[in-house]
Formats: C-alpha cells, structure tokens, sequence
C-alpha cells in the first residue's frame, strides 16, 4: 500500500467502481482519463474555485452498488495544477484509517482519523442532494421517496401553492431525469407557475444539467419578465434563473442573452453585483473572446466598489480557459483608464 502513488489507483487497487465529479463551482463530470491526467499534473484543473479543486468521489464494490461518497479539497498551485504534496497527504491518511478496505464501516478510531482529514469538507445541502440523486441514477439505484410528489406537483395535479410537501431532494431526482422528453415537457409547462421556494432549489439543480433549447427559453423568457418586475420576490429569483443556465451557457441562446445582459446593464440601471458573480462564477464558459471578456471587465470596473472587480478578475483568471483571454485584456491597448487603474491596483502591495 505505500506504493500508491495516486487516488485513481487507490480506488482501483481497493476493487471498487468509481465516478469521479468537480462539484465546486457547479458539478461536472471528470473522466477518469481526465482526472489521472490532473493527478499526474499533465493539465490544469479545469474547474478551480478560491484556489482550491473540490472533488466527489463516489465509488462501490460491483457486488454492492451501494455507493460511499467522499468530498476532498485539495490546493492548487497559481497555474491550477494540483498541490500534489497535499494530495499525497490525504492518501495517506486514508491508508491509515482504512488500509485497502475502502468500503468497509469503519470502527471509532478509523471514523476519528477520517473526521479529522483536513481535505474533508461538506458541500452545501443542495450540492449534496444533486449529487445523491445523480448516484443513484448512475448505480441504477431507486430514487427517493420524494420524487413522486414532485413529480405530482410539477405535473399539475396539485394547486401551485400547495408546495409544502415537495422535497428538495425530489426536485433533484425529477432533474436528473431531464433526458427524458417527457420530463422536459413537463418542466417548460411548469416554470411560468412556480412559486419562489420551489423555483430556487429547481433552478439549482438545473444549473448542473445541459438543457433542452425549449428549456433554455422558457428560463430566458422568466428572466426578463421577472427583470421588469419591481417586488423583491422577482428580483431575488433573477441570480437562480441565471444559475440554471450555468451548463448550457455555450448554447447561442445562452451566449446572446448573456452578451446582451452586458451590453445593456445602463450605468443608470446597472447590473446587480448578484448577477455579475453568477456570470463569472456559474456561467464563465460564455466567454469564448478578448472582446466579450473586455465588456464584462469594463462594467465591473465602472459599475462596481474595486474590491468586488478585484475578487470577480481573480477568480475569472484562475480559470485555465479564460486565463490566456484576461492577459490578453490586461495588454490591450483600448482598454479604459479606469480599467488600467483598477488592474494595476491588484499588483500593488
């Protein structure tokens, strides 16, 4: 057991079938060819969020596909690779606690050891509920004993304000079945009737999810019925209903109304700072362009305290994709004076 030299092979090693998933910024699948190559730091990790990867692993033995769950923090290095030190460190803790009996129950002094790894962490409720939902899909597990009341209530069949019985976790089951025409239909049908405390866990767990164009709209169009809305109730669900476009953010649907949003946030009006950490943290995969990314800058910087520019630039460089755009910016020669400013401002000491 000394000899491992990584979490792939620890998890091969112990016999058990494995799924490996980024559940920091939003959960995205990573290949196992993916994740060895991060592993063996060939590529950067694609996925970093403040500085660190935050990684599920769900693994199960093939004669039980009951699955355990481990959520590990690791630190990455200022070129997003992974701090393999630490990573080595959190394996060998596991080898104390567990040896190569990965999915056994582990006994009060194993449990302590586990409790006390500092690369542990416990992800929010709603992350934790997508992901339980995802698993017992991928294992061909039974969904919970939610899905079928909010299945009954995204349907129709109840009143709309008859909410209270629907389980956040039944939300989740009933959006990872989005694949299915049906679901989706019923979804599209639902959206324009949802109150606030089933629109903001749906649209949570949609934003984990590539939707259907019908979908993709349907959110589009309560965005900006919502926008012109002056109750706090309809300004509040706007971040969510932009959260649920997270991984569909690349369909051209997405990128326009996103560009637009942009463009068109008025000194006047301006755009919430809500909204702008959503964009740079959920939906950072519309930017594709110098220009696009220089837009964004230049409303941060004129609409924004230099302390929100500064948080939202250096989470957006950190991302391996966006970094080569954002240097490219920070040499551009059209750039704003208040954007030199604010840039030069995060290299003073």
């Amino acid at each position: 057991m000394n000899t491992i030299s990584s979490i792939s092979e620890l998890l091969k090693l112990s016999g058990s079938q494995y799924r490996v998933f980024d559940i920091g910024r939003k959960i995205d699948k990573l290949s196992k060819d993916s994740f060895t190559k991060i592993e063996a730091n060939q590529i950067p990790y694609p996925f970093p969020s403040q500085g660190h990867a935050f990684i599920a692993l769900a693994f199960w033995q093939k004669q039980n596909t009951s699955p355990y769950l481990w959520f590990v923090k690791i630190p990455l290095d200022e070129r997003g690779l992974l701090n393999l030190a630490a990573r080595d460190h959190f394996i060998a803790i596991i080898i104390e606690a567990l040896g190569a009996e990965l999915s056994t129950v582990p006994n009060e002094q194993q449990e302590a050891l586990l409790k006390s790894n500092p690369y542990h962490f416990t992800p929010p409720q709603y992350k934790l509920a997508y992901m339980n939902s995802l698993i017992s899909l991928e294992t061909k597990n039974n969904s919970s004993q939610y899905f079928s009341g909010a299945l009954s209530y995204l349907s129709g069949e109840k009143s709309w304000q008859d909410y209270h019985s629907v389980g956040v976790q039944g939300l989740n089951d009933f959006v990872v079945r989005l694949s299915a025409k049906e679901i989706q239909k019923i979804i599209v049908n639902a959206l324009t009737e949802l109150p606030s405390p089933v629109l903001k866990p749906l649209c949570s767990a949609l934003e984990n999810v590539k939707l259907s164009v019908d979908i993709i709209d349907r959110l589009i169009a309560e965005f900006k019925q919502r926008e012109s809305a002056t109750d706090e109730d309809s300004s509040a669900e706007l971040s969510f209903l932009l959260r649920s476009l997270s991984s569909s953010c690349e369909h051209p649907h997405v990128v326009v109304f996103i560009n637009t949003l942009i463009k068109q946030a008025s000194p006047a009006q301006g755009m919430s700072e809500e909204i702008a950490i959503v964009i740079a943290g959920r939906c950072w995969q519309v930017f594709t362009s110098e220009s696009q990314i220089m837009s964004f800058l230049e409303l941060l910087v004129t609409q924004h305290d230099i302390a929100v520019f500064q948080a939202i630039f250096k989470d957006l460089v950190a991302i391996p994709t966006l970094r080569p755009l954002i240097f490219q910016c920070m040499r551009a020669p059209n750039r704003s004076d208040e954007l030199s400013k604010a840039i030069g401002m995060l290299f003073q000491r």
